[in-house]
């Protein structure tokens, strides 16, 4: 038997390649729209893939599972379990076959069992692996977005993402009950779960890529809740709120995603660079931070091109009209192929930072804002603190465990909707954790003209790290940290 894990660490999305080495047999498990890779992966083990299956509808990307065995000829195993009103809406294709709890997908002598596991979605299922040439018992089980390393799926999100009112407390009610089965497994088994640390789908998911059944029962938070109402008040509370495109990538993958489109850029004449800005075309310029501050082309968005990159995009883009680009040659397609994995197909093309410069219709010397570090906020709110507004675009509860003395806190996924909120007659000075989120707000703000914008770039750590003073949501009174 060989197993591949195959790690989109911008998602902190993992697939599973299982193979027989005996048959040449392979199938894979929960892939994402980079169908390529798993074909290239099993072809270097001598293997070709027979199979593909996934554990659920997918919130977080859109999935390979459709293409992949279309591209391959393989059959495509899907949950059929579940609610009439949740179930994939392709399932009747031919090569398609639906697979329910206790039903078997053969890999030549390796056998996966399914286990339904609802609570994160109802129709969840986990995959007991078996090595049939070795063993008549499990050695380990996919649990998909089920059970992670220290957490469990959400199960808010066919309501908060999906649009299906009133179903999280039933789904924490279905997951509760799916974890009490899954106590009942051997402790021996490994867990291998669809995603690691920086996944939204979980509160706090660990960061070593796979754990034991019994390492979690002894020591995951869900596992030491006995009472039902009780884990339900626990997971649901404090869960993040889900990226807005989670709402378009349920609704994808319920129906059956479009194939990948060819992955391209068109290079665009900086002609049409005011063009696009005067016609609303999303303009994303994916430099680093640092340099889109020096000057950057009013009305463009910067989302840096990075470990957070897509998470933005997907917060930040629509997907009812096309966007462009500013970014180099050498990452242009790079940057196209990632928002191809959360369905941002339709990019107009691209211009270099250079041809920007040259762009008839823009500022050729185009905004800039300062950066500054906390010592240096710190500095100019004790000599300008009153000509200042504070703008925190962290997370409520990140906001309420400590922020800055007087801030406002509007996360950034919601300051385009807020932005009467901010001051335009003072210096807006934004910050975040650690500098990521700020620099995405201060490209917006700049963007609208108007407003003088400073971004502490060191973010809220640095801030702590300084020693300056903290102010807690649930404290009247200000303190410095020890």
């Amino acid at each position: 038997m060989l197993l591949k894990r195959i790690y989109h660490e911008p998602l902190a999305q993992t697939s599973y390649i299982v193979g027989c080495q005996s048959t040449g047999e392979a199938l894979v498990i929960d892939p994402n729209r980079d169908v390529q890779k798993y074909v290239e992966t099993a072809e270097r083990e001598g293997l070709r893939i027979t199979g593909v299956t996934e554990t659920h509808i997918h919130a977080d990307f859109v999935s390979g599972a459709l293409e992949l065995a279309r591209a391959t000829g393989a059959r495509l195993y899907l949950s059929g379990e579940g609610t009439a009103d949740w179930q994939y809406e392709f399932a009747g294709e031919a090569g398609v076959t639906l697979v329910r709890d206790g039903d078997t997908i053969p890999v030549g002598r390796v056998r996966l069992e399914v286990m339904h596991t609802p609570g994160h979605t109802p129709e969840h299922v986990s995959f007991l692996l078996t090595d049939g040439a070795n063993a008549d018992r499990p050695m380990g089980i996919f649990t998909g977005d089920f059970v992670f390393v220290g957490d469990v799926g959400r199960p808010d999100l066919l309501e908060r993402a999906a649009g299906y009112r009133d179903t999280m407390e039933d789904s924490a009610r279905q997951l509760f009950r799916s974890l009490r089965r899954f106590r009942e497994l051997p402790d021996y088994l490994q867990v291998w779960p669809g995603h690691g640390a920086g996944s939204a789908c979980g509160k706090s998911l660990g960061a070593v890529p796979q754990t034991t059944v019994g390492y979690e029962k002894m020591f995951g938070w869900a596992f030491r809740i006995e009472n039902e109402d009780e884990f339900v008040r626990a997971v649901l509370e404090g869960q993040p709120e889900p990226p807005a495109y989670f709402a378009q990538m349920k609704r994808i993958n319920k129906q059956g995603p479009a194939p990948r489109p060819t992955a391209g850029a068109r290079r665009l004449p900086p002609a049409e660079l005011a063009r696009a800005l005067e016609a609303s075309i999303p303009v994303v310029d994916v430099r680093p931070p640092e340099r889109y501050a020096e000057s950057h082309v009013p009305g463009t968005l910067n989302i840096s091109w990075g470990s957070d990159f897509l998470k933005w995009a997907g917060w930040l883009l629509p997907y009812d009209r096309p966007i462009a680009l500013i970014a180099d040659d050498a990452s242009v397609l790079r940057v196209v192929e990632e928002l191809q994995i959360i369905g941002l197909d339709s990019v107009a093309g691209y211009w270099s930072p250079a041809s920007v410069q040259s762009a008839e219709g823009v500022e050729s010397e185009g905004l800039s804002y300062e950066r500054v570090s906390a010592r240096e906020a710190s500095g100019l709110l004790g000599r300008n603190g009153r000509d200042m507004a504070v703008l925190d675009v962290r997370a409520p509860d990140e906001y309420a465990e400590g922020h800055i003395p007087d801030s406002e806190n509007i996360p950034l996924y919601h300051l385009r909707q807020r932005l009467d909120d901010v001051p335009e007659d003072r210096t807006v000075l934004v910050y975040c954790g650690s500098g990521t989120r700020s620099a995405i707000a201060a490209s917006i703000l700049s963007a609208q003209g108007g407003r003088r914008v400073v971004e502490m770039y060191s973010g809220f750590d640095g801030w702590q790290e300084q020693g300056c003073p903290v102010e807690r949501a649930t404290e009247s009174a200000v303190q410095s940290p020890a």
